[in-house]
């Protein structure tokens, strides 16, 4: 009796490790894994009734047009998964997340145009991983981030025009790369990738050109002939800039702030504003040409204080101590951005020299004139210190705390450079 169930329960391991779907042959390998050839058989879809231990799962030159998610949770220690030569056209979010054993995966010649990136985040141990002849048009920046042991990457043959910076960066053991035959739009967005192949150590494999077919000034060319002059960093200047020197003005102090860029192509200027009870970006004009505002509703609630033409100066009526903070301009384009930033402080009285040097201990008077800039860039990343001094005289003191006082203008800071190039 007991030589009988002996029997039994071996041949139910047996049959349980030899579970092999009809369309399928299996056979099993040294190390008791198993092998599943399901290649070539018309399939549809990913066959169920698979081993739990097939290690190799080859479902090649089938029929298979979608994967839903979990397809391979029969089979959460594969190893190697080749899905080459299918119709796969659609691949549902959590088709590979159970799948952490893998190291070799084949989605080559198949119709996918979206693929969910973030199943790739489980996959740390990924070595091969083949997605050419495709339609992919784009790649998420962080696609690959996970794939610390991805050595060999295949994505020629799709429909990429362009890739992000940084796309491989974090594939410390990537050794082949294949890109070719994609249209690349070779705008300075992807600049990067000449500076990249210029530089690393990767073998960029070149089984067929990898040109340009836009702007039509390179079309033919490859990728990495792009000018150099075509594809300038930006460069960045913040300047202070007043026309009140020495007058009189009733309705308080107007500051403007002017941000001169360039760069190839122009870079776009926008600002970002950090006072003590608000946080503001402004990525754009708020001022039309007519001179009317161009925001409206809650944009125009948030940014209505600053106002910012299009030749990149921004003017700040009726400056007071609530719009003290740091001012920060951005100059941006494709190769690249650019930043500085100013912190602007307000200073006031009859001896406006002496109050500075108590609300400021960073301040120094200089040379006698009402002036004072911080004598380094601030620790915090804060930028320069533009503190602008201005003079009340006595009698405007003596005026209802609701009244506009009468401001006589010190000698102001005219301006403030600060340039920085790439």
């Amino acid at each position: 009796m007991r030589l009988l169930l002996c029997c039994l329960g071996i041949a139910a391991l047996l049959g349980r490790s030899l579970a092999c779907p009809s369309a399928c042959s299996c056979s099993a390998k040294k190390n008791g894994r198993l092998l599943a050839e399901c290649a070539y058989k018309e399939l549809l879809e990913v066959p169920q009734g698979l081993s739990p231990n097939v290690s190799i799962l080859t479902l090649s030159a089938n029929r298979i047009g979608w994967l839903r998610r979990g397809a391979f949770a029969e089979v959460p220690e594969v190893q190697s998964l080749w899905l080459g030569y299918n119709q796969i056209g659609t691949v549902e979010p959590g088709a590979f997340t159970l799948l952490a054993q893998l190291k070799n995966l084949d989605l080559s010649h198949n119709k996918i145009m979206d693929f969910p990136w973030q199943d790739l985040r489980n996959l740390s141990g990924l070595q091969i991983l083949k997605m050419n002849n495709n339609r992919l048009a784009g790649l998420p920046r962080d696609a690959f981030h996970a794939l610390k042991d991805l050595r060999s990457l295949w994505l020629n043959d799709n429909q990429l025009t362009t890739l992000a910076e940084g796309t491989f960066d974090k594939l410390p053991s990537l050794s082949q790369l294949q890109i070719f035959n994609n249209p690349f739009n070779c705008s300075c967005k992807v600049f990067w990738l000449k500076r990249w192949t210029e530089s690393t150590s990767v073998s960029i494999t070149k089984g067929g050109a990898t040109l340009c077919v836009a702007p039509g000034r390179l079309k033919g060319r490859a990728v990495t002939d792009i000018p150099e002059h075509h594809c300038v960093a930006p460069s960045v200047q913040l300047t202070y800039l007043s026309n009140l020197d020495n007058s009189v003005t009733y309705d308080g102090l107007t500051l403007t702030l002017h941000c001169s860029v360039a760069g190839s192509p122009p870079p776009e200027i926008r600002w970002k504003i950090k006072t003590s009870t608000r946080g503001v970006e402004i990525n754009g004009p708020t001022v039309a040409r007519d001179g009317n505002a161009s925001l409206s509703g809650r944009a125009k609630q948030s940014q209505e204080r600053f106002l910012v033409f299009k030749n990149g100066t921004m003017a700040i009526p009726k400056f007071s101590k609530e719009d003290e903070g740091i001012y920060t301009c951005l100059a941006v384009n494709d190769v690249g951005m650019r930043e500085v930033s100013v912190n602007v402080a307000l200073a006031g009285s009859e001896n406006p020299a002496e109050d500075l040097l108590q609300d400021d201990p960073q301040a120094s008077h200089l040379g006698g004139q009402s002036c004072y800039k911080g004598d380094e860039m601030d620790p915090s990343g804060a930028g320069e210190k533009l503190v602008i001094v201005y003079h009340m005289p006595r009698e405007s003191k003596s005026k209802a705390a609701g009244a506009v006082p009468r401001v006589r203008l010190g000698t102001l800071l005219l301006a403030l450079g600060i340039a920085l190039s790439w």
